[in-house]
């Protein structure tokens, strides 16, 4: 910035002219600089525009609300942002409007007024005879001058009637002051295009038109008329969503307490989304073909936006930004947790929601939030980092699983196949997110359906792992699950567990084998409690309470082996049964099956901590896929392009143009006929090694008398 020197205020009250000099000085501009400096680091730092909730799980609800009060998480649109750049803009235009007619000034004077005598009070200096006449010096002086790029004026000086002496005043960078200017003007450019650029325009109709936003739900054209924005904004930016086979003309803009609409002039018609994965997952083209629908005109136009080859239409640009689920149609089947009950299909479309009862009676919302088609993930026990797009290590995520499991040892990536993600909320408006695999997993050698929960979106998923039966599906997991929660079934499962196991020859094994194998079998089924007045507890864990609250210490480690034995052994039994009561065969004992009763068991197990009364499999889906745009009119970006190009062009004037300025002054020598005396002073603007040799060059060459080559 440059020093308020300039024009001075000769009208108005003091307080208002220093008010004009604080404005324009520059210490208020660097002040302003530096707060814009440290928002845009808070703006960096904190990610902008995210689901309050988030910010709830990030900072807790006391901070959350503050910074949201702050508008710290749409930083560059806040009120006080805005405010920042406007006195910016301000403050650098009262700069240049009191300096650029001094600078003007400066670019047309030579000020060859200077006394000869001050010439001496200069860096560099020097003085010399040289034996020609004044008026000869004067003409290779001139020559000098105009061969090396310099701007002279020649002032000639009398003593009465007689000539006492010419004055050679000369310049040169005189760049280095538009410099200034340009710099100045590019701030304000940049500011300007900046604010019209941003949701100025949208803020100003939401203040002077009544205009708020819209948090509802529902279809647009029920949206009151008061959540719509003038279809001539002069600025906005937002998104569009346009499902395959439809079109739309409504554009979202987020706020941060819902939405405002923009209706365009032309509507987006999506014909096809083109999406290419790389190997590791990774989309590697987003691409849609459109046609845009002029609604004046009534002429289509056939186009295809691809990230960054955005469309431009009637002002405005369109861009690929992401892509959706465009209401995909899915078919599940419920799956009764914790409690015996049918199975039951639910249809669905992505982005919808039902209600649900569970056989207790209880009624849940269901939402249906995702379908993911194509799932890359990386199984290497060595993988860090996430491998698909929703940036989900699923070794990482399945480490944190429900259920017990060593890490995988199959390194590579592979496609796992659709998942559906899907959310259930209760009566008091609590919700949690599910996230289930339709195919099963290879995971430790074992084929297992993964079925993912978490209480918020700042959590990880973590996976419960259910083993895959001989063909592939839940039905065996599920029909041994049912019939752990059936007492008749447990008690088949006793009686044929006592039949094998028993030696004919020891009948009297038989009824101390039926009480351990029925209470062992109630305990893991979460039926008969640890200790009486209890809450029964279930899965393995009960079996542990169980020994530490019944067995000695010392006999414990022989006592459990015989307890999980047989367990194991009921279990294996009450699946044969199942199986025979579905009219399937028998499995035999191979290794086969004993992997898969290991993690039966352990899904078994795992299941009293499920925290749902429903398991949703996705048993069939049809795809529907949306292309997210982001649609921009952005008139200032004219304005900050030139800014940037007269920022650099006063960069470089600054930093590598000098400004200097030359003073010749030529005279009679005294005592000696026909020759001159030459007195020359050179000032810069910096003081460099250039500047000496450059005073050096003028130097040799007027002194000498001669006029040399230009440099």
């Amino acid at each position: 910035m440059t020093a308020t020197s300039g024009l001075q205020l000769a009208r108005g009250s003091r307080a208002w002219r220093e008010t004009i000099e604080v404005l324009s000085s520059m210490r208020f501009a660097i002040a302003l600089l530096t707060l814009i400096c440290i928002a845009s680091v808070v703006g960096t730092v904190v990610q902008q525009h995210q689901p309050p909730v988030n910010y709830v799980n990030q900072f807790g609800p006391f901070w959350a609300e503050l910074f949201g009060r702050l508008g710290l998480y749409a930083v560059y649109s806040a009120w006080w942002f805005l405010l920042i750049l406007a006195f910016l803009v301000v403050s650098t235009s009262l700069c240049i409007v009191r300096n650029a007619p001094k600078i003007a000034h400066e670019l047309r004077a030579y000020k060859e007024h200077v006394r000869e005598q001050a010439l001496q009070a200069f860096h560099h200096k020097a003085r010399g005879v040289v034996a020609q006449p004044r008026e000869a010096v004067f003409e290779q002086i001139t020559a000098l001058l105009q061969r090396n790029g310099w701007k002279a004026r020649a002032q000639v000086r009398h003593d009465g009637p007689a000539v006492r002496g010419i004055m050679v005043a000369a310049k040169k960078g005189a760049a280095n002051k538009l410099g200034y200017l340009a710099a100045h003007s590019a701030i304000v450019l940049v500011c300007i295009g900046g604010l019209l650029d941003g949701d100025l325009m949208v803020r100003a109709q939401m203040w002077f038109s009544g205009k708020t936003p819209y948090a509802g739900a529902g279809l647009i054209g029920d949206v009151p008329a008061q959540h719509w924005l003038s279809t001539h904004t002069p600025a906005f930016r937002g998104n569009l969503m346009v499902p395959e086979g439809s079109r739309s003309g409504v554009v979202l803009l987020n706020q941060p307490d819902g939405v405002l609409l923009q209706p365009l002039p032309f509507d987006v018609e999506l014909k096809r989304f083109i999406v290419e994965y790389y190997d590791t997952g990774m989309p590697k083209l987003f691409a849609s073909e459109v046609v845009v629908h002029d609604r004046s005109t009534g002429q289509t136009r056939e186009a295809r936006i691809e990230v960054n080859k955005p469309l431009y239409h009637a002002g405005m640009a369109i861009y690929q930004s992401s892509f959706d689920d465009g209401g995909s149609r899915l078919r599940l089947t419920a799956h009764p947790m914790h409690m015996s009950g049918p199975r039951f299909e639910i249809t669905g479309t992505v982005g919808s929601s039902t209600e649900v009862r569970t056989p207790d009676g209880q009624t849940l919302t269901l939402e249906f939030t995702g379908l993911r088609v194509i799932n890359v993930e990386n199984l290497g026990a060595a993988a860090t980092g996430a491998t698909d797009v929703r940036k989900v290590d699923l070794v990482t995520s399945v480490q944190q699983h429900l259920g017990s499991g060593a890490p995988g040892r199959d390194k590579g990536l592979r496609n796992v196949g659709p998942s559906v993600t899907y959310k259930l909320r209760d009566a008091s408006g609590q919700a949690r997110e599910f996230h289930n695999y339709m195919l099963p997993v290879e995971l430790d050698g074992r084929r297992v359906f993964l079925a993912g929960v978490r209480d918020s979106p700042a959590d990880p998923f973590r996976y419960l792992r259910i083993p895959a039966d001989e063909a592939g599906s839940l039905d065996g997991w599920m029909r041994l699950r049912d019939a752990l929660h059936d007492p008749v079934m447990r008690e088949r499962a006793v009686q044929r567990y006592v039949r094998v196991a028993v030696d004919p020859a020891r009948p009297d094994l038989a009824e101390q084998l039926r009480v351990s194998a029925r209470r062992s079998l109630d305990l893991f089924a979460g039926i008969e409690p640890v200790r009486p007045g209890q809450a029964p507890v279930g899965g393995l864990q009960a079996i542990s309470d169980f020994m530490e609250a019944h067995v000695p210490e010392a006999e414990r480690a022989r006592t459990s082996e015989v307890l999980i034995r047989i367990l194991n052994g009921v279990i294996f039994e009450l699946l044969q049964e199942s199986r025979a009561q579905a009219g399937l065969p028998a499995l035999p004992q191979n290794d086969a099956t004993r992997a898969f009763m290991t993690q039966a068991v352990l899904s078994l197990s795992d299941e009293a901590y499920y925290p749902a009364p429903l398991l949703l499999e996705l048993k069939d889906f049809e795809q529907v896929q949306a292309s997210v745009f982001q649609v921009a009119r952005a008139p200032g970006k004219y304005l900050v392009y030139l800014g940037c190009l007269l920022l650099i062009v006063g960069v470089f004037a600054m930093l590598y143009v000098r400004e200097r300025r030359l003073w010749i002054w030529l005279e009679d020598a005294p005592g000696l006929p026909g020759q001159t005396r030459v007195t020359l002073a050179l000032s810069s603007t910096r003081h460099t090694l250039d500047t000496d040799r450059e005073f050096d060059h003028l130097q040799l060459a007027v002194l000498q008398g001669t006029a040399p080559k230009a440099r």
